[in-house]
């Protein structure tokens, strides 16, 4: 009995083992809060007003300027330290007669910076612009320390985490150990009944399943009926999915996340895919329409990062645009040194099927979420639509057409209406079902 004991005190030590671990094992345990915080800003000797200087900064300077990076002008942070403050004030408020009264700070900078211009501000007072330099003279914050296992952490509404191979670690855990437990109760019972002279019932021989099975005729009949038509459910499904790409995510030589450009900062879809208002094809947009922002965004925001993809992750990509386009972000010029980006095509139609954008985009007024699908919530595009004929073939048996201010269609609707009895026609009433209409 002594044996059967010590096996059961085991067993209990083991589950308090593991509601130990579950309560009180956490990945990011001991980490420092304030690595995590942002940096408190402080205000400059002057007493300017760090919140109403970055008002003033983001919209007045960051067009031109970073704080801790050169971009058209220099970098900001330290300016104050750099140069006088009355100095700055007269350099701020007007630049151009600093430069034509031959000041030789003035001329200098004129001079660095390929002798662009500085946009001359008079409307700011010398308050405003200690505010502004309270900003730019906040230090820069060191990234949070990293945590072991915070690359695959799972986010919680406590804003901590817990790894992902972790969480797996503890469920393998606790398998092993209701494992351990049976087998414990179970060669406890054993022991138990043993001692008692009780006698465990025989287990009586039973049939294999395979000859069960081959003696029950009828079980055999319906398992082979239904074998033969999952068969050719499965052969009928395999032969109609050739071709279709539903799904489709590859992997560009450049990351593009449609969340951030279409979803979070608003950019219009034909912003870039100008050429779908005016053309059968969308296009793929040029690197230098890329570059109308991305020449003053070298970086992303800390918040513009996720569990999948950090801010290293980003900032990575813009380094290769810069790259492919030849751009030198330190001397703000190109180098004529350029890189073709060998895009890989997502949606693309048979050879023998005619698909014109403009015609849904400008005369149809089609949204392009229509075909494409939710896009600004897309971090990876993909093929959101099967682009089957059956899929076209719906869409224009229920769209009406937009006949408004439209004079091309003004008189065949007239005459199309009457013949069908409705004020709306759909572009299959028009003419939209009719094999020349994509084929040719």
């Amino acid at each position: 009995m002594k044996q059967v004991k010590y096996r059961n005190s085991a067993s209990k030590i083991l589950i308090l083992g593991t509601v130990f671990l579950f309560t009180f094992f956490n990945p990011v345990f001991g980490q420092d809060e304030a690595a995590t915080s942002a940096v408190v800003a402080t205000e400059a000797s002057s007493g300017g007003d760090v919140a109403k200087g970055e008002e003033l900064f983001k919209s007045l300077c960051a067009a031109c300027h970073k704080r801790y990076k050169k971009m058209t002008g220099p970098a900001l942070y330290g300016v104050a330290d750099k140069y006088e403050r009355e100095w700055l004030y007269s350099w701020i408020k007007n630049s151009a007669a600093m430069i034509a009264s031959g000041d030789p700070q003035a001329i200098a900078i004129y001079e660095e910076y390929n002798r662009t211009a500085m946009n001359a501000f008079p409307q700011l007072s010398n308050d405003d612009i200690d505010d502004i330099l309270a900003y730019v003279m906040i230090p820069k914050a060191d990234p949070p320390a990293s945590v072991p296992g915070a690359d695959t952490a799972v986010a919680t509404d406590g804003g901590s985490g817990i790894s992902t191979n972790v969480l797996l670690a503890i469920l393998a855990l606790v398998f092993l150990m209701l494992m351990v437990v049976l087998f414990l109760v179970n060669n406890t019972l054993r022991r138990f009944a043993e001692a008692n002279n009780i006698e465990l019932p025989a287990s009586e021989p039973k049939k294999p399943i395979w000859k069960a099975f081959v003696e029950n005729q009828f079980l055999v009949l319906v398992t082979a009926i239904l074998l033969l038509l999952a068969s050719g459910y499965f052969v009928y499904g395999y032969f109609m999915q050739v071709g279709v790409d539903q799904g489709y995510a590859p992997i560009q030589p450049i990351h593009y996340s449609h969340k951030i450009h279409a979803g979070e900062n608003q950019i219009e879809c034909k912003y870039c895919h100008s050429s779908a208002r005016v053309s059968k094809h969308s296009g793929i947009p040029s690197l230098n329409v890329c570059m109308n922002c991305h020449k003053s965004i070298a970086e992303v925001a800390e918040a513009t990062a996720t569990a999948d993809y950090s801010k290293e992750f980003y900032d990575g990509e813009i380094q290769k645009l810069y790259k492919a386009v030849g751009w030198d972000a330190d001397a703000q010029k190109y180098t004529g040194k350029t890189e073709p980006v060998k895009w890989v095509r997502i949606h693309n139609l048979p050879d023998f099927a005619y698909f014109n954008h403009s015609q849904h985009v400008s005369v149809a007024g089609i949204e392009c979420q229509k075909c494409h699908g939710p896009v600004e919530e897309m971090e990876i595009m993909y093929q959101h639509a099967p682009l089957t004929m059956g899929w076209c073939i719906n869409c224009h048996r229920e769209t009406n057409v937009k006949v408004a201010d439209n004079k091309y269609y003004e008189k065949i609707h007239k005459e199309l209406s009457k013949k069908y009895g409705v004020d709306q026609l759909t572009a299959a009433q028009m003419g939209g079902l009719e094999c020349g209409k994509c084929h040719y």
